[in-house]
């Protein structure tokens, strides 16, 4: 038994969830931290992730690699391309709807995945579960509201737009949460999110071509000319939302179920709220706190429903 394979025996998995959602928490913040656009930010973010595995996987899976099958790599490039689309939609829709509408939207994802799950995935969604998913999704709600009603967030300049391109990348989130638990039941974590990240990475890029330059600016220089402490700010998004937290999550999903692992990932934005508190000084309103602890109530009802823990 290898190291790796020790330490994946003897990790508790909602434990490890634990760690992703820390890990996925510093994203906001150190996407605020970052002056590049949000497009870049999320390029580099998957680029330099794939870069930290690609050599493990070369050296310790390349057998794995080469006995990947046609229709198992398939399902895992259609999942890059929904990470991708997740990451794009979104980022652009903070662009035209309100950063509130935004969030509450595209953190609606567990509604898609408890469906998916039950349909695609033969998974058992009792009442509990199904309780504690939309008690969560009420709560990330609740956090938005407060914004909503300060007036710190305006409508946008097109919000229906934006609005539906959140909602969009809601369900291309549900859709790599869903083809993750399927796939990780027969691919080993490093092939299977060496090709996710390559492919997510490829697609950002095409993206990114689109998107970036102008205004004379080459795209070359729109795509890399930026200070060394912007480069550090891309390693860090993927040392910590990268490698701790996404890949930890669909580690993850070999063992729990795709919609206990979708609503955990509503805790992300109460750690970032922590987080802010910390390092921004933004002291969040009444209605974050509520709304945060009825977050963490919903993943608590909803991890304590699975029935393995009955």
């Amino acid at each position: 038994m290898t190291w790796l394979a020790s330490l994946e025996a003897r990790t508790p998995p909602m434990a490890a969830l634990a760690v992703s959602i820390v890990a996925v928490s510093t994203s906001a913040i150190l996407i605020r931290f970052s002056d590049a656009p949000s497009i870049v930010k999320a390029l580099y973010r998957v680029v330099f992730t794939t870069l930290l595995l690609a050599p493990f996987a070369v050296s310790r899976y390349r057998e794995d690699l080469r006995q990947l099958s046609s229709r198992d790599a398939l399902v895992a490039v259609v999942t890059g391309v929904a990470l991708a689309a997740h990451f794009a939609t979104w980022f652009e829709s903070l662009e035209w709807t309100s950063v509130a509408a935004s969030v509450t939207l595209v953190q609606s994802q567990p509604l898609f995945v408890a469906v998916g799950a039950a349909v695609l995935l033969d998974e058992t969604i009792n009442r509990r579960m199904v309780g504690g998913i939309l008690v969560a999704v009420v709560g990330v709600a609740v956090m938005s509201l407060g914004g909503l009603l300060s007036g710190a967030a305006t409508a946008g300049a097109r919000p229906l737009y934006g609005d539906g391109l959140a909602l969009v990348g809601a369900v291309m989130a549900a859709g790599y949460v869903l083809a993750g638990r399927s796939l990780r039941q027969r691919v080993a974590l490093v092939p299977y999110v060496t090709v996710v990240y390559s492919v997510c990475a490829v697609v950002l890029f095409v993206v990114a071509l689109v998107e970036v330059g102008g205004d004379g600016t080459s795209t070359v220089a729109a795509l890399t000319a930026y200070p060394p402490e912007e480069w550090l700010l891309f390693v860090g998004m993927a040392v910590g939302p990268g490698v701790f937290g996404h890949t930890v999550i669909n580690w993850a999903l070999k063992y729990v179920e795709s919609s206990v692992v979708s609503v955990t990932l509503l805790g992300e934005p109460v750690g970032s709220t922590l987080l802010a508190l910390v390092l921004l000084g933004e002291v969040p309103d009444a209605f974050t706190v509520a709304g945060g602890a009825v977050v963490l109530a919903g993943i608590y009802v909803t991890a304590t429903g699975r029935p393995s823990d009955a």
